[in-house]
């Protein structure tokens, strides 16, 4: 039984991009960290989250 042990965050880099990434430790002393949102359980989910937060005006477009 194969299982995902990959947790996805939302973390926004100073530049104010925001980007997906995977395993990321909480809490981790990371200045190019600015803000973090998750743990979420799949990339989709945190893609959707992403989405959400550029149109609320907290993360930039690429």
């Amino acid at each position: 039984m194969t299982e995902s042990t990959e947790i996805w965050y939302v973390v926004k880099r100073p530049a104010g991009y925001c980007e997906i990434v995977a395993n990321v430790v909480a809490g981790e002393a990371n200045p190019e960290i600015i803000e973090q949102w998750g743990p979420f359980t799949s990339q989709a989910e945190a893609i959707a989250r992403r989405v959400g937060l550029i149109r609320a005006g907290k993360c930039q477009p690429q």
